[in-house]
């Protein structure tokens, strides 16, 4: 039942849907460095763990121990967005879906799209199950990627996976025509889902960028938690 009532509680539940969340092969979370690209994609990240299914996690800005913190921060936020929640059955919720998560750190220099499908190809013939959701935050949208794209989506065709990606934009950049920052505008036939977030006074808007008809539809995030306020 707690896990029911967190999934429901996610922030990216309330504003893409549970069943909208994972349909197509691409998403991104847009922002500024520093708004909450991160703690968003770990919100995302814990839909699926919630459900019981394994996630894997790359990250090319964050060591190991980083990328734990963000998800041990991450639930906990999620926890408290409930209200009083027994702790013994928290820590219990914990302990049963923090195993499904799989994080792999690199850099620039060392990721290489190649090292995924390796990692997933690891899986056949072994009873563990692969993952149904890919995270991947760091990818510089500001350089031509185009084959590491190509690529991660014959791994997400091939795998059968939906991949969310961070996506860094500045300040100093006007919009494009169309209300995309250019770094989704160079790839947005690609991406089925996007999502804007933006400081607003003392709180963060999440803006739907991308997902039919719910694009344009806004919300308001407390910063710290990235929680609906």
């Amino acid at each position: 039942m707690l896990k029911k009532d967190l999934i429901l509680r996610n922030p990216a539940v309330q504003i893409l849907g549970k069943d909208s969340l994972f349909q197509g092969r691409f998403g991104a979370v847009l922002s500024r460095a520093g708004v909450g690209k991160t703690r968003f994609l770990v919100q995302i990240a814990l839909v699926k763990l919630l459900e019981d299914e394994q996630v894997l996690h790359v990250s090319l800005s964050d060591q190991m121990e980083k990328i734990n913190v963000r998800y041990n921060e991450g639930f906990s936020d999620l926890v408290d967005s409930i209200g009083y929640v027994d702790p013994a059955k928290a820590s219990e919720a914990w302990d049963d879906i923090s195993h499904n998560k799989v994080a792999i750190s690199y850099n620039e220099s060392t990721f290489d799209s190649s090292k995924i499908r390796d990692y997933l190809n690891s899986f056949t013939g072994t009873d563990l199950e692969i993952p149904k959701a890919l995270v991947v935050d760091g990818l510089n949208f500001d350089t031509d990627i185009t084959n590491t794209l190509t690529e991660l989506e014959e791994i997400a065709q091939e795998f059968n996976l939906f991949i969310w990606f961070s996506m860094q934009i500045h300040r100093e950049e006007a919009f494009c025509d169309d209300g995309f920052p250019i770094q989704l505008e160079n790839h947005k036939d690609r991406f089925d889902k996007a999502i804007l977030l933006l400081p607003v006074e003392n709180k963060i808007q999440a803006t739907i960028l991308k997902d039919g008809d719910k694009t344009s539809q806004e919300f308001l995030l407390d910063p710290s938690s990235v929680m609906p306020v």
